[in-house]
């Protein structure tokens, strides 16, 4: 199928639960803004911009101000604002293949857009810009009315898997290009560089702030610097691209040939740790428990390369491997990164929170056909996180002279985006970088 004939099956599916949406919360119609620019404070300069999610769920136009209105039973209606100004250039709206599915009003003006939209005394509105919304009777973000449509947005359709598909290969091809320029000596703001042009983006276009860490810089999960140092034994890189909107988020740990052969040994295990942990993604089961599996995992390494000296089971039982590993194995990934209904229990917005010995899960659902889920373990050095080990009764279980050694070299993370389908998943990662 055409990129064209993918969105139109992907909108006709969504307008299709957005009216269940409506008809299950009393309203007749939910308009949705792509969003107005965040101005710093005290100053003249606009922030990034970027789409309110539930529009570009909907429509791909980018830009601020546009508004899109949708009535059951009828074509959904666009309102692109779409302004005359010689300070900043307006692109032209040409023919993209998405067109066909809207009925498009241009308006010159905010005023001639929320004149296009009309009064809606039982509308729904969904967006940043509560106030002219208000103005037209709408109910700006309903809570019950948001949720189901979040809950939505967590089964993909074949158009939002085609635009995860090219955001990965870019994201592989600017993964490969980041490895080369480290393992040539780069520092990490070279290393950014060369993720950047690969992908052939502008940075404020990638999916989220580059993670470039050298070294020791490893243990700090989200890691943002860039240091002119060079040469550099361990390179974690955690970076990602969007096409249409749709992102991929890919992580590699590399080591240079001169660092320490037991962190590259280490790095193998969680390699292989990964890719069996991504192979074991099935409809039917519970995150919490796929995350689980991954302490035990590490705990086997851990005793395996002789830094803890504790059975999987009782290391995990006792938290010791929670200062090696803090965070939760993945996350729902689609238009944002961190994709929103992880923790919902269902659409009508109930919550299923984390189970007490895994705190830091991002998502606590049941793994569904169509969801999107990166599976990222970690293992790493913290020393605030390792400090309280040393001195409480668990101490003795740690080499604490390989931690020492291993210390500098950071830490390590594994990462990759998967398709679960009906059957069992698809790795959208390792189809574009296998290693």
């Amino acid at each position: 199928m055409s990129l064209a004939e993918l969105f139109l099956d992907h909108l006709k599916a969504r307008l299709a639960y957005a009216e269940k949406a409506l008809a299950a919360h009393d309203f007749d119609c939910l308009v949705i803004s792509s969003g107005t620019p965040f101005t710093y404070f005290a100053d003249d300069q606009d922030a990034p911009f970027n789409t309110v999610p539930h529009f570009r769920h909907h429509c791909p136009l980018t830009g601020p101000h546009h508004v899109l209105k949708i009535v059951p039973g009828l074509k959904p209606l666009l309102v692109r604002y779409a302004p005359e100004d010689f300070w900043y250039e307006q692109q032209p709206l040409d023919s993209p293949f998405w067109l066909a599915g809207f009925d498009l009003v241009e308006a010159p003006s905010l005023e001639a857009v929320w004149a296009a939209v009309g009064k809606s005394p039982k509308g729904a509105y969904i967006g940043n810009e509560p106030d002219p919304a208000r103005a037209a009777g709408l109910e700006p973000n309903p809570a019950g009315l948001t949720a189901f449509l979040d809950w939505g947005r967590s089964y993909k359709t074949a158009y939002e898997v085609n635009c995860l598909e090219a955001a990965t290969v870019r994201g592989a091809k600017g993964h490969r290009a980041g490895r080369e320029a480290f393992l040539a000596g780069a520092s990490e703001l070279e290393i950014h560089y060369a993720f950047v042009q690969a992908v052939e983006s502008l940075e404020f276009e990638l999916a989220f702030p580059s993670i470039v860490a050298l070294n020791e810089k490893g243990a700090t999960l989200h890691y943002e610097n860039k240091r002119s140092v060079r040469q550099g034994k361990t390179l974690l890189l955690d970076c990602g691209a969007r096409t249409l909107g749709y992102a991929s988020d890919i992580t590699r740990t590399t080591t240079a040939p001169g660092c320490d052969p037991r962190f590259a040994a280490l790095v193998a295990g969680m390699e292989r740790n990964q890719k069996a942990l991504a192979a074991a993604v099935a409809p039917g089961m519970p995150f919490g428990d796929l995350h689980h599996l991954s302490h035990l995992k590490l705990a086997a390494l851990l005793k395996e390369q002789g830094i803890l000296d504790a059975d999987p089971e009782q290391a995990v039982e006792l938290g010791l491997t929670r200062p090696f590993y803090p965070h939760g194995l993945g996350h729902h990934l689609g238009i944002q990164v961190h994709d929103v209904a992880g923790k919902l229990a269902g659409p009508d917005g109930s919550f299923a929170p984390p189970p007490a010995r895994h705190p830091s899960l991002r998502t606590t659902r049941m793994i569904e056909p169509g969801h999107v889920i990166t599976i990222e373990p970690g293992c790493y050095f913290i020393p605030m996180l390792l400090r309280p080990f040393r001195e409480n009764g668990q101490g003795r279980r740690f080499n604490w002279n390989l931690i020492d050694a291993l210390s500098p070299f950071g830490g390590i993370r594994i990462e990759d985006d998967v398709l679960v389908t009906a059957t069992g998943s698809r790795n959208l990662t390792r189809e574009q970088l296998p290693d």
